[in-house]
């Protein structure tokens, strides 16, 4: 299977025509947080989004330029026929240090994440059926309005959404365990709720777009053999509020109460 993948791959990429796009679009940021009772700290991000196009064949190259160049990412999609391929060339390191984990789960392990899946749009019952590099297949559709996948591999995953009576809704099980997110509009007020106890309110105030967040608390994890160990977080909320500026940019202004902390951050897309 890896090698009919692979000639695949070959045949989709192997033309002397000249790319027929290329879009660039990225953004950046410089943030001052003020840490509440602890010292203060400024950070800057900066990010660039490159895509070829060429027929139905697109590259997208991802890179993080803000402390010296380094790519994030390579991906490639294209069609042969009924048959998708989309590749993940780029393989992250997974791996966190002891020194360098935060206590937040952290990968103890290095894994392979480049992939290669095959896709074939044919009429299965308006399904879609995926077939990638480690032997996982998935199956999906659309039907009255319900989106479902079906992954079946290593561990099963089945995801559904649906919008139901205005709300928008989604449920993720993988290996028993189930997430679920809800989100509506109420009198021009967009609400989401998702199974972390997490939950937002975005408006509209004078101009300005005012997030309302609270985040669910975090229970502690032991480590074991493949993850660092979870610290719990208690539960938090945030008041950010962002104007677009005149100038191209936008300004948000963030106070998070478990720390007493207000963060401005200056920012622009591209």
């Amino acid at each position: 299977m890896k090698k009919l993948i692979a000639l695949f791959a070959v045949s989709a990429v192997a033309s002397t025509s000249a790319i027929a796009g290329v879009a660039l679009s990225g953004a950046a940021s410089v943030s001052y947080d003020d840490n509440g009772a602890g010292a203060s700290a400024t950070t800057y991000d900066a990010d660039i989004s490159i895509v070829g196009t060429n027929g139905a064949t697109t590259l997208t190259v991802g890179m993080d330029v803000d402390a010296g160049a380094s790519i994030t990412g390579v991906d490639m999609a294209t069609k042969i026929g009924p048959v998708t391929i989309a590749a993940d060339m780029f393989d992250e390191v997974s791996i966190v240090t002891s020194a360098a984990q935060t206590s937040t789960g952290e990968s103890k392990v290095e894994t392979t994440d480049s992939s290669v899946t095959v896709s074939l749009d044919a009429p299965i019952g308006d399904a879609t059926v995926a077939l990638d590099d480690s032997g996982d297949v998935t199956i999906s559709g659309t039907w009255s309005g319900v989106t479902v996948s079906q992954t079946m591999g290593d561990t099963d995953i089945t995801k559904g959404s649906a919008s139901i009576a205005g709300m928008d809704v989604s449920i993720t099980n993988e290996a028993g365990a189930t997430d679920w997110s809800v989100g509506t509009t109420v009198s021009g007020i967009a609400l989401t709720l998702n199974s972390d106890n997490d939950m937002t309110a975005t408006f509209g105030l004078s101009g300005n777009t005012m997030v309302v967040s609270h985040v669910g608390k975090v229970a502690s994890k032991a480590a074991t053999t493949k993850v660092w160990e979870v610290a719990e977080v208690k539960a938090y909320s945030t008041v950010a509020i962002t104007r677009d500026l005149t100038s191209g940019a936008s300004l948000t202004a963030t106070y998070k109460s478990s720390d007493d902390s207000l963060t401005l951050k200056a920012a622009v897309t591209f």
